[in-house]
């Protein structure tokens, strides 16, 4: 279960800036929305905002290694 994970770090890079046309944070590609919830939500929204971080990095060519490599960590859904 993800609540029993330590808490997922936020993915900020520390280049903070808003993109004008996109509204993304230049850095990590965090919607203000996403950087407002971070600090306060649980591992289970931080692992679907990092799944879409990736999603947005591919569409840019911004991706990594790490990119291709599966998550450890996943989210898990309760019955």
């Amino acid at each position: 279960m993800t609540s029993d994970l330590p808490p997922i770090v936020s993915p900020c890079i520390g280049v903070c800036t808003l993109e004008a046309g996109t509204g993304l944070c230049a850095g990590c590609l965090r919607t203000m929305e996403e950087i407002a919830a971070w600090r306060d939500a649980d591992n289970a929204w931080r692992l679907a905002t990092l799944q879409r971080l990736k999603e947005r990095r591919r569409a840019r060519g911004r991706t990594s290694a790490a990119d291709s490599r599966p998550r450890r960590r996943q989210p898990q859904t309760t019955a």
